[in-house]
């Protein structure tokens, strides 16, 4: 992966962290932010980043205007971008765990991205060279959690080849 890549990957997982911490009531203050946590950022790329995570506008508890993210866990995958979904392989799972292979060296990238999707069902996930472990939350989740893995990544794989391990 390219270090453009892991940066906008990274850009946006903060500012989905700063959209959910309240901070965010517009694209200068989500500059502003950026900035200050030394990203590179225009607001041209401040909107186009909060299009790509699912930002949109709504009022907090005064009325205030803020950026807000929505808390169902079904996009939690398509919120970090870039989609690393080409690179999941395959799943499969037992008990609470669901196991994902990549390429050779795209396990801690993937791994990464999953991290900061902020799965509501994930306790944690663990990354090897080409294998990534993630814990669910529940002691039979795993099933359900390889499911929504296999789910986003043929849904997002543009050749629409089927994941599954061969």
């Amino acid at each position: 992966m390219s270090i453009n890549s892991q940066n906008v990957s990274a850009r946006r997982a903060k500012a989905i962290s700063l959209i959910k911490a309240g901070l965010i009531h517009s694209q200068t203050d989500l500059v502003d932010q950026l900035k200050k946590s030394g990203y590179r950022v225009t607001q041209t790329t401040a909107s186009r980043d909060l299009e790509e995570i699912g930002a949109v506008r709504g009022r907090d508890g005064r009325g205030d205007s803020i950026y807000q993210i929505s808390e169902s866990s079904d996009d939690a995958l398509s919120r970090v971008n870039p989609v690393p979904s080409k690179l999941i392989l395959s799943v499969d799972h037992s008990a609470n765990l669901a196991v994902v292979h990549t390429p050779p060296g795209a396990a801690q990238f993937v791994a990464s991205s999953l991290d900061h999707a902020n799965l509501t069902g994930v306790i944690g996930t663990l990354a090897g060279d080409d294998t990534i472990i993630l814990v669910s939350k529940k002691s039979n989740g795993g099933a359900q959690l390889a499911k929504e893995l296999l789910a986003f990544a043929n849904a997002k794989n543009s050749r629409g080849h089927k994941a599954g391990r061969k």
